[in-house]
């Protein structure tokens, strides 16, 4: 496999923030507007006309600037092959969206073959940004001109650390429902911010760990690039690096095989409630 080139992840993640820049416009037009149109997916999750004109921007755009890199949305079809891929989730937390709640992000990351190797999360209603490109570090701030550098915490027990997380039906149901309580249990923060935000804040080292069982990669590539790079690490739930699945966890490095050994389904204890 011939070497990354990190020059070109420069140009890309310029990209990146001027798509998110576009994709900011379209979805704070439609933010708490009151002709919003409201879908139902087949997996029975919402999708509003604001995620389908974001992701068609979105797709406009590579098609212009990137027209040989394959793109993998959440709401379109896959195109194009090859090593370079861009993931797009156009509104990550649409069920905050359409209810008004402000935690909502557009995620925009490039892949090249498995790695994910640059990414923008931009949450416009919170007034804030996140990016990373392999090699150069995670930063935030309102606009790519206007970042800081961001770095993971260096709490190194369960009991010192917050926990983020996002469905409680979820983890019940995947057969590591009593790990997860525990481990609520065993720190000494939980809160549940959910979706894109979780994973944002143990990148700026506001929060220690965060874990969720069921997400697919356009809810995750994005985020991997953010943590790794601000230091942390980012692992499905059986330990491995990337963002493959099944489910994720990220961590400050520091706290990552314990989390994981925690939800391993082998290590139930005594009154396990999957039982």
């Amino acid at each position: 496999m011939a070497p990354l080139n990190r020059d070109n992840f420069t140009d890309d993640l310029r990209l990146a923030h001027l798509m998110a820049d576009n994709a900011d416009s379209i979805t704070m037009s439609r933010f708490k507007s009151g002709d919003l149109r409201i879908d139902t997916k087949p997996d029975m999750t919402p999708v509003s006309d604001a995620d389908v004109a974001v992701e068609e921007a979105i797709r406009s755009t590579l098609a212009k600037a990137r027209p040989r890199d394959a793109v993998h949305g959440e709401e379109g079809d896959d195109t194009g092959w090859g090593p370079r891929r861009w993931v797009i989730d156009p509104i990550d937390g649409t069920k905050n969206f359409v209810r008004g709640v402000p935690v909502w992000a557009t995620l925009i990351a490039l892949m090249v073959h498995d790695e994910v190797v640059a990414s923008v999360v931009s949450a416009p209603a919170l007034g804030r940004r996140w990016w990373a490109s392999k090699g150069d570090g995670a930063y935030a701030g309102k606009s790519l001109m206007k970042g800081e550098l961001i770095h993971v915490s260096q709490v190194s027990t369960l009991h010192d650390a917050s926990f983020s997380y996002s469905s409680v039906d979820g983890w019940m149901t995947s057969g590591r429902g009593q790990n997860f309580v525990n481990l609520l249990r065993e720190s000494w923060r939980t809160r549940a911010y959910g979706d894109f935000w979780s994973y944002m804040l143990v990148a700026e080292g506001a929060v220690d760990l965060a874990a969720e069982p069921e997400l697919a990669l356009h809810d995750m590539a994005a985020l991997d690039v953010i943590v790794r790079e601000a230091g942390g690490r980012f692992t499905n739930l059986e330990g491995a690096d990337g963002p493959k699945g099944p489910g994720a966890i990220a961590t400050n490095r520091l706290l990552h095989e314990s989390v994981v050994h925690a939800l391993r389904p082998d290590a139930r204890p005594e009154g396990d409630l999957d039982a």
